[in-house]
């Protein structure tokens, strides 16, 4: 006892008492993936507060001198059922509100196991172990401080548990701006109570009552084609008229209020008022149509019964062991789950983080669960190692069902999913993504934590030729960027089998006049060579700047590779926007071709007989107002119509130098979460009413001393801040999509005389390294969607090896028996070897 009082007396200056702000990983090793019910269970430092594995405390110790822990071991047993209160359960209720685990959500799933925990505090190198309740004879002030501190740490949250929506609320709206302001016309006109219909259609349901004139119209097209003819929201664009409530669901208690300048479903204090005046009383009205929190909650108890892409019709052997480790979802992160499956099944992605993994682990800061190359090549390793591959822990009595045979326990990537989400609007959230948005971000984090090292981002880079032709001169003008993605257009009108389609469409449309059942699918085949010849085709430029001309002309635009990369990803382009600017999936089949040559889609450069184009800047403004930008006022016009604020479209016009449309379509859905999104176009030098400043203050020393630190030049750093209004995150990637141009600007000023102080930091490459070679692939992997957007459904890839293909999907791992590669989303070839 008395070494035992000696050796806790020694550190009990280091047990500190977790106060708010501080992170406890209690759930999770800071370097792999053990937990508290792993073999050796989890040691937490209780200094830190940081995870360890029984590989890992040891070494951590060495390396800080920190020695006191507490052990967490927990040993999993199946609940015992009580037999007084299974049988008396009532059914579970049907979800009325749109949330997850409070009064008339979705319930949270009961777990099925409970566990039994051991907790000790172990004190190194001694290995002295002192069990949570072997602290008498202590004295007291010792007592306490170790009992609080212990305490407090089994009671605090997770750092992970932080990250997880417990409790989700989906039906939390805001008063609407408009409610108590809203004008009303004086037009008589009067609502019936029932039998409403569409002023310019048919529709009979999903109708909603505009309160400013009383206009009844239909809501919505959704993305399968259901739901409304988007005559209420065109109204809106026509009128500016703002809110409207969904008739059939107005009842006593209020009603469905949308607000379309606020693009949200609002409240209206006010609703009674101003449905009285169109002769509505709401007392006397009861509930005939389904409200949108109803609707949604249909489609995500439909979820679980899709049928994903996953052969599920096809018994599939489970595979175990290094490089078959399933990754659990942590609430809509298959897309995370699918990309990093095939990143590390490619040897540079290998070599940089598994490989050098120890190396990684001794180099990392004091908070290793902070460190982007500590938790990748962690995440790599819990992949490859085959340490986390082994079937699921059974219950012991119950057989598992045919979906669960196969699933593995595999890991959790909890710490990597919050790091690499940090900061990030969406992807910090537990919503689904993209995947191609995912995968272009992860290569992004790489570039920055890679910039004087070793990068596996080579293998997807290659340069895109882009020759533009001034229709009015014969005169041309070559540029080259950076890219890591060939995305692929979908020529629907090269479709092999229009008549199916048609009659297709024909019976479907009959079905649903008739309210019949909707007939099987047929889906659109596309030729792989039509997608490629699509690619290739020139593109015609209007309002082309020309500087043959100093004037606005119309250019044919073709796009070549200048350089062919190791692994060509290629994203087939099936999320497009209809002309109602809805976002939807095209629904095709393309049979992508098991080897691949492209070849004849390799660059040439300027060629005889070519002349170039002046290389002079287009002007931004006109002579007689300097300060004003000469802005495309009818591409301006064509986004407001949109819906979108009116300075969003100036600014996102002027960003893409009045390229037309489609780029400042682009620019607004990349900005549509910047907090600055409506704020007016400030151009630099300007003042008055009505003016505005690009950059209103000069960057914050801090801003740029961040971005020097990253290895860039203090130019380099001011230019990006200027060109994103201040803001060092749109910064940092304002600088990786130009680094190109900079570092071609930077070639110059040295061409020209200037020092290389002056002009660019020698840590940065004078270009970024691109790798070449011949333009012949094969398949080795296609990651697949099912849904109706990139931001619901499911994903899973598929990726061969050994010479079979292998089905990824979440925690499950198996050989793929008939992989849709038809269907797929994104697809990665690899080289073949010449």
């Amino acid at each position: 006892m008395a070494e035992l009082s000696e050796a806790l007396l020694s550190v009990l200056p280091a047990i500190r008492v977790p106060k708010a702000g501080d992170r406890v990983h209690k759930e999770e090793c800071a370097f792999s993936f053990d937990t508290p019910e792993s073999d050796g269970g989890l040691y937490i430092c209780m200094n830190t507060f940081l995870g360890f594995g029984k590989q890992y405390v040891e070494k951590y110790y060495g390396k800080t001198g920190h020695r006191v822990y507490l052990h967490l071991k927990r040993t999993r047993k199946l609940k015992e059922e009580d037999s007084n209160s299974s049988a008396g359960d009532p059914p579970r209720k049907k979800p009325t509100r749109l949330a997850i685990g409070i009064e008339g959500g979705f319930d949270i799933p009961e777990e099925k196991f409970e566990y039994d925990e051991d907790v000790k505090i172990v004190i190194f190198p001694e290995h002295l172990e002192i069990p949570r309740d072997g602290l008498e004879g202590l004295p007291d002030m010792v007592q306490d401080r170790i009992a609080s501190a212990v305490e407090a740490i089994l009671t605090a949250d997770s750092a992970s548990r932080k990250q997880e929506v417990q409790a989700w609320d989906g039906e939390v709206r805001r008063v609407s701006k408009h409610a108590f302001s809203l004008h009303q016309l004086q037009n008589s006109v009067r609502i019936p109570p029932c039998g409403w219909k569409c002023n310019k259609c048919d529709m009979r349901e999903n109708l909603w009552l505009n309160m400013t004139d009383g206009s009844i119209l239909c809501g919505r097209r959704y993305f399968d084609g259901s739901g409304g003819n988007n005559h209420a929201v065109e109204h809106y664009r026509e009128t500016g008229y703002p809110l409207a409530v969904k008739l059939g669901t107005i009842t006593p208690d209020g009603a469905d209020v949308y607000s379309y300048d606020e693009d949200d479903m609002v409240l209206d204090p006010s609703l009674a008022e101003h449905l009285a005046h169109f002769g509505i009383d709401m007392l006397k009205m009861q509930k005939t149509d389904k409200t949108m929190t109803e609707l949604e909650i249909d489609m995500n108890q439909r979820i679980g019964e899709w049928e994903l892409i996953q052969e599920s019709g096809v018994q599939l052997k489970p595979l175990y062991g290094p490089g078959y480790t399933g990754i659990r979802n942590l609430g809509n992160s298959c897309y995370l789950n699918s990309v990093v499956q095939v990143l590390f099944s490619i040897p540079d992605f290998q070599r940089k983080y598994v490989d050098k993994l120890e190396k990684i682990f001794q180099s990392a800061p004091s908070d290793p669960t902070q460190d982007f190359s500590t938790q990748v090549a962690k995440l790599g390793h819990g992949l490859l190692s085959g340490e986390y591959s082994k079937p699921a822990s059974g219950d012991g009595e119950q057989q598992p069902d045919q979906n669960q045979k196969g699933m593995q326990d595999g890991i959790a990537p909890r710490m990597f999913k919050s790091l690499i989400g940090k900061g990030h609007p969406e992807f910090s959230t537990n919503r689904q993504q993209d995947a191609q948005e995912f995968f272009l971000h992860f290569i992004n984090m790489v570039e920055r934590n890679c910039r004087s090292s070793e990068n596996p981002n080579e293998v997807f880079r290659f340069l895109v030729e882009e020759k533009l032709k001034c229709l009015a001169t014969e005169k041309v003008k070559y540029t080259q960027r950076v890219d890591y993605i060939m995305q692929l257009p979908v020529p629907m009108d090269a479709a092999l089998n229009k008549d199916e389609l048609l009659e297709y469409e024909e019976r479907k449309h009959q079905a649903e006049e008739e309210k019949q059942p909707l007939p099987e699918l047929v889906r659109a085949k596309v030729p792989f060579s039509s997608c490629l010849e699509a690619y290739g085709a020139p593109e015609q430029v209007d309002d082309f700047w020309s500087t043959a001309l100093q004037a606005k002309s119309v250019a044919l635009k073709t796009t070549r590779f200048a350089s062919f990369p190791d692994y060509l990803v290629i994203q087939i382009k099936k999320f497009t926007f209809g002309l109602d600017w809805v976002p939807k999936k095209l629904d095709v089949s393309i049979e992508m071709p098991e080897e691949l040559d492209i070849s004849a889609l390799q660059g040439t450069g300027l060629q005889a007989g070519e002349e170039e184009m002046p290389d002079i800047a287009p002007p931004l403004v006109t002579p007689d107002e300097p300060k004003a930008p000469m802005l495309d006022e009818s591409v301006i016009i064509q986004l407001v119509e949109m819906g979108f604020p009116m300075d969003a479209c100036r600014k996102a016009v002027y960003y893409t130098g009045n390229s037309g449309a489609e780029a400042a379509m682009n620019w607004i859905m990349s900005h549509m979460d910047d907090p600055d999104f409506a704020n007016p176009l400030v151009l630099s030098g300007s003042s008055g009413p009505g003016s505005t400043i690009i950059c209103p203050d000069p960057p914050s020393e801090d801003s740029v001393a961040t971005i020097v630190s990253m290895g860039f030049s203090r130019d380099q750093a001011m230019k990006a801040l200027r060109a994103t209004s201040n803001s060092l995150e749109r910064a940092v990637d304002w600088i990786f999509s130009h680094i190109d141009d900079l570092d071609a600007e930077a070639a110059m000023d040295i061409s020209e005389g200037r020092s290389a102080a002056e002009s660019i930091s020698e840590s940065v490459p004078v270009g970024p390294k691109v790798r070449d070679g011949p333009g012949k692939y094969q398949l080795f992997a296609f990651i697949s969607h099912m849904g109706t957007s990139t931001m619901c459904g499911h994903y899973v890839c598929h990726i061969k090896k050994d010479g079979r293909w292998v089905i990824y999907n979440d925690q499950k791992v198996c050989a793929s028996e008939k992989p849709p590669k038809d269907l797929g989303y994104i697809y990665f070839y690899q080289r073949i070897p010449s």
